[in-house]
């Protein structure tokens, strides 16, 4: 592995990197080492690289004689460049003498071997301590081909460790883990993300790149943007958030749209548990120059999904133990009929029709006739029956003996309650028919305005168990009927 020029962050791994092209284009250039030297004011410029890198670094003349030190160089070790520059090998001063012949032998081989060299070994400090760096090594050469020298670029192995370990840490992010990482840049395009990402947007990594969120998430992109934009302006939010969004399908439309009855409608729209963290430049010494955010999430669909359920379950059931306590108290069965009407619209739906049977002797067709609606219009029976077409929701509910649903959306809601002689501005219906004793009685039926998601197979489930406590007090009250 080609050993970068240690640094103590990723801004000194692209510093360095610049200064040693500079230091091995100026070198290559001249006869010797010594003409060109920073310890003997030689040019500003190369100075200023020199100094101005992360990492150590000396260089040797064709005699192993010490011909350039930098800044670092004398920050890690403690000795300067004017105590440095000019001295003949490290023995006795930058290593200890006992292993001065071995270490100057491996640094001054590079002069006539290709490449770079990389070694490990003990400096001495000034104050007499040890450390130990990491050294690359390579070969200088004059204008007339041969060796002219050697120059070093060492750091501290910790720091070259700490270093390795971001660039695993990072490698690790996007590789292997089991939640989604995904780099937004400035402009909140994804610059960057991993394979667990790609499989949450249901893209490619690749595909995704540099696209905006608005191609990838259809409703929620909007929360998703706005807490990106407070990240970049303010800084992550002290605790993760939750965001609900619909993923877009593969040909751009939104997944399951169309009043969420659709197939997999239920599978795009996804709850992920989002964490953020500001990227900032840091190259920058003062003003933090904002990159773009760190988007980690993880899908908790299911999670919040199982909590919704067993919450909307249990506040069904109190509702049903509310509705039969009061209904008992009601002497007209009728009466009751209509407290168990009320009590089911909360949380449920917008409206509430109850349509009884009449009629279906004798070979005669089937009527249903309005008795009771709610919220609180009590018996409204006149004995009309309503003008349902054959092939209205309700009648085949009746005829099928199982609920129906049905719903609207788009341009196709204007009239469409209307036609179905349902209050204005309901777009999606639930009918379940009411039995008791082995007959049919009628029909309810639940509307929801466009403000409300379509009904499911859940609704359809609640909706029947209040039917069979209608049912059974409209059986009552026929039975006391004169």
């Amino acid at each position: 592995m080609q050993l970068r020029a240690a640094s103590r962050s990723s801004r000194g791994c692209q510093v360095t990197a610049q200064s040693e092209t500079h230091f091995e284009h100026g070198a290559g250039e001249g006869d010797d080492l010594r003409g060109g030297s920073a310890g003997s004011g030689g040019d500003p410029l190369l100075t200023a690289l020199l100094d101005g890198m992360d990492a150590g670094l000396c260089a040797f003349d064709a005699d192993g004689v010490v011909t350039h030190w930098n800044r670092e160089a004398e920050r890690i070790l403690g000795w300067t460049k004017e105590e440095a520059v000019g001295r003949r090998g490290l023995a006795g001063w930058a290593v200890r003498s006992a292993d001065a012949e071995h270490v100057e032998a491996r640094l001054l081989d590079a002069m006539n071997a290709p490449g770079r060299r990389v070694h490990e070994f003990a400096l001495l400090r000034k104050d007499g301590g040890r450390v130990l760096v990491r050294v690359q090594s390579s070969g200088v050469r004059g204008a007339d081909g041969r060796p002219s020298g050697v120059y070093c670029a060492f750091s501290e192995v910790r720091t070259q460790i700490d270093l390795e370990r971001s660039i695993a840490l990072s490698e690790a992010l996007f590789d292997g883990a089991s939640w989604g990482v995904v780099l937004v840049d400035a402009d909140l395009r994804p610059a960057v993300a991993n394979e667990h990402a790609a499989r949450a947007l249901r893209t490619g990594r690749a595909e995704m790149l540099g696209r905006p969120l608005g191609e990838l998430v259809g409703e929620g992109v909007e929360e998703l943007e706005s807490a990106l934009q407070h990240v970049l302006a303010a800084g992550p939010p002290p605790d993760p958030a939750e965001l609900w969004v619909t993923l877009r399908t593969d040909t751009g439309g939104r997944a399951g749209e169309g009043g969420g009855a659709g197939p997999g409608a239920g599978d795009a729209r996804r709850c992920w548990r989002s964490g953020f963290l500001r990227l900032v430049s840091p190259m920058a010494e003062e003003t933090p120059v904002p990159l773009g955010v760190a988007w980690f999430f993880l899908d908790v669909t299911e999670a919040r999904r199982t909590e919704q359920e067993a919450a909307r379950f249990r506040f069904r059931g109190n509702q049903l133990h509310r509705a039969t306590r009061a209904a008992a108290e009601c002497e007209d069965p009728m009466e009751a009929v209509a407290v168990h009407l009320d009590y089911s619209l909360a949380g449920f739906a917008d409206h509430a029709l109850l349509d009884l049977a009449v009629g279906g002797a004798d070979d005669s067709p089937v009527r249903l006739v309005r008795t009771v609606e709610a919220p609180s219009q009590g018996t409204v029976s006149t004995g009309v029956p309503a003008c349902y077409p054959r092939d209205h929701p309700a009648f085949q509910a009746y005829d099928r003996c199982g609920p129906v649903r049905t719903s609207v959306g788009g341009a196709a809601a204007e009239g469409w309650a209307k036609a179905r002689r349902w209050p204005d501005g309901m777009v999606h219906g639930l009918c379940v028919v009411l039995r008791s004793r082995g007959r049919s009685l009628g029909v309810l039926t639940f509307l929801r305005g466009s403000s409300r998601r379509a009904f499911d197979r859940a609704d359809a489930v609640h909706a029947e168990g209040v039917a069979d406590r209608v049912a059974a007090a409209v059986d009552l009250a026929r039975a006391l009927a004169p």
